[in-house]
């Protein structure tokens, strides 16, 4: 199977089970990567064949900037419905990190990874 990965994207949101987190916020970061085949945009050539790399882009922006969770696990599966309703993917994944979470000790971040296909 084909696949689009988008590494590393970095946003803010006001997402976490502390108040103190939703209130002030913090850094997102979020790989995703949509399987489908794209053996026909890679014969067009053409933009409009194949999944636009800045609407999924704008997709996961709009979930971490607009949107609410406490868990990290409904971020990612909120993630993974938009991509999956937006675009012609038979599969996503989705890891969500956060980095520096209190935890009560020192860790660099905590991720939650999930796999959706369409049903």
């Amino acid at each position: 199977m084909d696949k689009i990965l988008l590494k590393d994207m970095v946003f803010y949101g006001h997402h976490g089970f502390n108040s103190a987190e939703k209130e002030l916020g913090q850094h997102w970061e979020v790989d995703v990567e949509i399987e489908g085949d794209l053996s026909f945009p890679a014969q067009t050539d053409s933009l409009k064949d194949t999944i636009d790399y800045t609407k999924v882009y704008r997709k996961v922006k709009d979930v971490i900037e607009n949107e609410n969770f406490s868990l990290l696990e409904s971020i990612a599966e909120r993630i993974a419905d938009k991509l999956l309703d937006s675009f012609t993917a038979y599969e996503v994944v989705v890891r969500v990190k956060k980095q520096h979470p209190p935890l009560g000790g020192p860790i660099k971040y905590a991720c939650v990874e999930i796999r959706r296909k369409r049903q």
